[in-house]
């Protein structure tokens, strides 16, 4: 996909040029606030590069590309069992209390 549909891809590799994880962001309108966000689609690392720093270092890259970009936040969702996931996410970022739903096509 890439750019011309607003999204960026980062990776984090290894020592070797192993791909160890990803993340894919996309900027996002804010009207009531007058400013854009980066919105978090994608965040995955590798079993084997887990709990070894992957995560945040891209997370890190994110909030970096995010402040270049003036974006006033950087947001995303997790499945509320991702338990290893949210730790790491609560040392990063601020939890919000809310609730996110989804609603078919042509429902309504």
């Amino acid at each position: 996909m890439g750019e011309q549909h607003g999204l960026t891809g980062l990776v984090a590799a290894g020592r070797t040029g192993a791909l160890l994880g990803l993340a894919n962001v996309r900027t996002f309108a804010r009207p009531s606030t007058g400013s854009v966000g980066l919105y978090l689609d994608d965040l995955f690392t590798g079993p084997a590069a887990r709990r070894a720093g992957v995560g945040t270092a891209l997370l890190r890259a994110v909030a970096d590309l995010a402040a270049q970009r003036g974006a006033s936040v950087v947001r995303w969702i997790t499945a509320a069992d991702n338990a290893h996931a949210r730790a790491l996410y609560d040392e990063l970022a601020t939890r919000t209390p809310w609730v996110t739903y989804d609603m078919a096509p042509g429902r309504g």
